[in-house]
């Protein structure tokens, strides 16, 4: 498959600024969990980042609806396999999250079809995690539970996660001093690592 007709099936990949390869993103207005936390004070959703800014553009709503369409389409993880290949780095989800049992199956084969590319996924859906075995998730990607409050601790029923803080102190992810980037840290994609704290935005 080519890359233009995979770019055309999937609605393409996206180039966060600050990391060190290319994301797959959705809508933030999508996300099962996200809607309910996006209302509650404290909360890590609450201001969400993927509700404004150029996330409020007509052409990237229209951009992530179209890949949110895009997951049914039986084309859709060959599509993915194509555009990631070469790559050194990926995430899932620089906005939005799994969907559905189905598509974190369709997310599995996409990394074992790409084994050269090391994958990090954050999530809040525990409940499409629940039956899954730590050890059966693919080796070259990284699922970080994400805890629901700011200032809560990590969460207890997956072995790598990540936290919010407001306290400068309890932050681990070093981006605020380097240019809003990753620069060299690949904390987030390091299964040796089991919880990144992030600062609050």
């Amino acid at each position: 498959m080519l890359k233009k007709e995979a770019r055309k099936i999937t609605g393409g990949l996206s180039k966060p600024s600050k990391m060190p390869g290319p994301a797959h993103n959705l809508p933030a207005w999508n996300c099962i969990t996200g809607q309910k936390l996006v209302n509650i004070p404290g909360s890590v959703c609450a201001g969400c980042y993927a509700m404004k800014n150029r996330y409020r553009f007509t052409n990237v709503r229209e951009a992530m609806d179209r890949r949110l369409q895009a997951l049914q389409d039986p084309r859709w993880v060959d599509a993915m396999v194509t555009l990631i290949s070469g790559e050194a780095w990926f995430r899932w989800h620089d906005s939005g999250d799994i969907q559905s049992l189905k598509h974190l199956e369709n997310i599995f084969e996409v990394c074992k079809r790409t084994p050269q590319t090391q994958h990090w996924m954050p999530t809040r859906e525990a409940q499409f995690l629940k039956d899954i075995d730590p050890d059966k998730v693919p080796p070259n990607l990284i699922i970080r539970m994400s805890s629901h409050m700011i200032n809560q601790g990590p969460v207890k029923q997956w072995p790598w996660t990540s936290t919010v803080s407001s306290q400068d102190s309890e932050r681990t992810c070093p981006a605020p001093e380097q240019g809003n980037s990753c620069g060299s840290c690949r904390a987030c994609w390091d299964r040796s690592v089991p919880n990144v704290c992030y600062g609050k935005h």
